[in-house]
C-alpha cells in the first residue's frame, strides 16, 4: 500500500521535533496529577474513616475524562487550523501541487498527521484512565464508547481547522474563525435550547396567570430545538460520560434537563446518531477543503 507522501514528510518532522514529546509530556502530566491528587484525596478518606467508597474512583474517571475530553478539544484546532495555511505562508502549496500529488492527497496526509498526534495522546493516556479498573464499574463497552467520542470530535473539530485552513490564506485567520465556530457550536446549541426553554417557561406561567390557574400543568420544554445538539460534540460526550459513572442514562439526564418527555427512535440511539452525524459532517468539511485547494477551481475563479 502506497503510503501518503504529505503525511510521511509530516511524519519525519514531527518525529524530529521537540513539540511532539513536549506535548505528551504536558498533556500526560495533567491527567496523571489529577488523577493522583485525586486518589491521594480517596486514600486519606479510607484512613480517616476505614471504608471505601467505590463512587469517589469514579468520579475520578469522570473528572479525568472530562479534562481529556477538554484537551483534545482546543488541542485538535491548534494542529490543524494552519495545516494548509501554513503552506501558503511558506510559499509551498503551490510547489507541491506542481508534483504529482492531488489536493485530496495534500487535505488528507494533513489530517492524518494530526490525527496521529491525537492517537498517540489517547494512547498515551490509557494509563490515568484505567486506574479506574482496578476498583471495577467500568466495562471495556465503556471504554470503546468513550474512544469512539474521542474520535467523533477529534476528526469533526479537525475537518473544520481544515477546511478554514484551505478557505483562508492566513493562519491567524482559520485559527479565530475555527474556535470561534467550535465555541458556537458547542454553547451556541445549548444556549438555544436554554433560551428557548425560557420562553416556555414564560409562556406556561403568563398561561396560567391569565387563566388563574395555582399550578400549570405542562412542563417546558425546548421542543424540536433539542435535536441541534446532536452536532454538539459536548452534549454527546456528557450522555456518554453521566451514563458510565452516574445513575441511569446519560441521554435520560439531558431530556430532563431541557423538559423532553416523549421519547423516540432518535433518543434511544442518541449517541450513535450524533457520532455519525458529525462524522458525516467531517467528511462534508473535507470534501470542501479539497475544493479551495484545488488549482483549477482559483484558476477558472481568477479567469472568471
Amino acid at each position: 500500500m502506497k503510503q501518503n507522501p504529505v503525511y510521511k514528510r509530516e511524519s519525519r518532522v514531527n518525529s524530529r521535533s521537540l513539540r511532539l514529546p513536549l506535548i505528551l509530556t504536558v498533556f500526560n502530566g495533567i491527567l496523571c496529577a489529577v488523577a493522583l491528587m485525586n486518589m491521594y484525596s480517596v486514600v486519606s478518606q479510607v484512613k480517616a474513616t476505614a471504608t471505601i467508597q467505590y463512587s469517589s474512583f469514579m468520579e475520578m474517571y469522570e473528572f479525568v475524562a472530562t479534562i481529556e475530553f477538554i484537551l483534545l478539544t482546543f488541542i485538535v484546532p491548534a494542529v490543524t487550523a494552519s495545516s494548509i495555511s501554513g503552506e501558503r505562508e511558506r510559499q509551498t502549496l503551490e510547489l507541491m501541487l506542481t508534483t504529482q500529488m492531488t489536493p485530496s492527497q495534500i487535505v488528507s496526509g494533513k489530517l492524518m498527521s494530526a490525527l496521529s498526534t491525537l492517537l498517540l495522546l489517547i494512547i498515551s493516556s490509557f494509563p490515568a484512565i484505567m486506574m479506574v479498573f482496578v476498583f471495577g464499574g467500568i466495562t471495556g463497552t465503556d471504554v470503546v464508547a468513550l474512544l469512539l467520542c474521542y474520535t467523533a470530535v477529534a476528526l469533526f473539530a479537525g475537518s473544520l481547522g481544515i477546511c478554514f485552513s484551505s478557505a483562508f490564506k492566513r493562519s491567524t485567520l482559520s485559527t479565530v474563525l475555527t474556535y470561534g465556530v467550535l465555541v458556537s457550536i458547542v454553547g451556541g446549541t445549548y444556549f438555544v435550547n436554554r433560551f428557548v426553554l425560557g420562553l416556555s417557561a414564560g409562556r406556561i406561567n403568563s398561561y396560567a396567570i391569565t387563566y388563574g390557574i395555582g399550578r400549570a400543568q405542562q412542563q417546558p420544554t425546548s421542543g424540536n430545538f433539542v435535536y441541534l445538539l446532536l452536532m454538539n460534540p459536548a452534549a454527546t460526550f456528557y450522555a456518554i460520560i453521566s451514563g458510565q459513572a452516574g445513575s441511569g442514562s446519560g441521554v435520560d439526564k439531558l431530556c430532563q434537563a431541557f423538559g423532553i418527555v416523549q421519547k423516540g427512535w432518535v433518543m434511544e440511539n442518541w449517541v450513535l446518531i450524533s457520532i455519525v452525524l458529525q462524522l458525516a459532517v467531517a467528511g462534508c468539511l473535507l470534501t470542501l477543503a479539497i475544493w479551495f485547494v484545488n488549482p483549477i477551481r482559483r484558476r477558472r475563479k481568477n479567469r472568471g
